[in-house]
């Protein structure tokens, strides 16, 4: 009976749980979902990571190749990331070219990378006008249920935390650059960007971390981006309804405690890596 009602009317089957401040998912309209996370699980990646909220599940492999840098920024490397969300993730994605969910994310991430200085462009110049890392972070969506800008935050970051860079030398004589790759450093993560999503239910009612579900049925979706130092780094806000700069408020300060929450979890994980290399 419940299926067919949610079926039916899915609108009006949502708004029986919020009217009792709860979710068809059992959650609380304020709580996030399990969120657990690996790293280093693609060996021919140079940094990688696997994170799930519910049954969302986000890979980031990060790829670093030598190049020049630019004309306008000789002393700075740059990162190109990719967000991907192939068919196989859910079925309301084509094969063929990114859609524009997927350009949006690939955006957004974009955005929250240059604006959080997650990593400083200068760390990946090896010499100045002449040589310097790429770092193409491909984020490849695996299961397909809401909130994917919050998953690849995580993912970014943690792959980014995991990524180890060969040795480079330039040759005195011949000028041309030597990999050791039995020697490798990590990067320098500068700052711990996290994302926090919310979702406005019939222009009122605030959820966290919204199911493939409650995004569609959704009046407005917000994602808030913050660091460690309660900076806000970014707030991305497709369309939808207006809100309050107190309900702004509100989700600003709930992303500044889940920064830290996820920080933590990150800092657990990639710690208890290298404890067991």
């Amino acid at each position: 009976m419940a299926a067919g009602f949610k079926t039916a009317e899915p609108l009006e089957y949502h708004r029986s749980f919020l009217k009792e401040n709860c979710r068809p998912d059992g959650r609380e309209l304020s709580e996030f979902r399990t969120t657990t996370l690996n790293i280093g699980s693609i060996s021919t990646a140079d940094g990688s990571a696997l994170v799930k909220m519910g049954n969302t599940t986000i890979i980031c492999g990060i790829k670093a190749e030598l190049a020049n840098p630019t004309v306008e920024a000789p002393a700075k490397g740059y990162i190109v990331p990719n967000v991907d969300l192939p068919p196989l993730c859910s079925s309301r994605f084509r094969p063929g070219p990114p859609g524009e969910q997927a350009q949006a994310a690939s955006q957004f991430v974009a955005d929250v990378i240059e604006s959080s200085e997650v990593i400083k462009a200068e760390d990946l110049c090896i010499d100045r006008g002449k040589l310097c890392w790429v770092l193409y972070c491909d984020i490849m969506c695996l299961d397909y249920d809401g909130n994917i800008l919050d998953a690849c935050i995580i993912a970014l970051l943690a792959a980014l935390k995991n990524t180890r860079l060969p040795e480079i030398t330039i040759n005195k004589d011949t000028c041309a650059p030597e990999v050791n790759l039995k020697v490798r450093h990590g990067l320098h993560v500068h700052k711990h960007p996290v994302g926090t999503s919310f979702c406005v239910f019939d222009d009122s009612i605030l959820i966290v971390d919204p199911t493939a579900d409650e995004e569609r049925l959704a009046t407005a979706q917000l994602s808030v981006v913050t660091d460690e130092e309660g900076r806000l780094c970014s707030v991305h806000k497709p369309g939808g309804v207006s809100l309050s700069a107190e309900k702004l408020q509100d989700c600003i300060s709930r992303a500044t405690l889940r920064q830290k929450e996820i920080q933590k979890l990150i800092d657990k994980v990639v710690n208890s890596v290298t404890t067991a290399q």
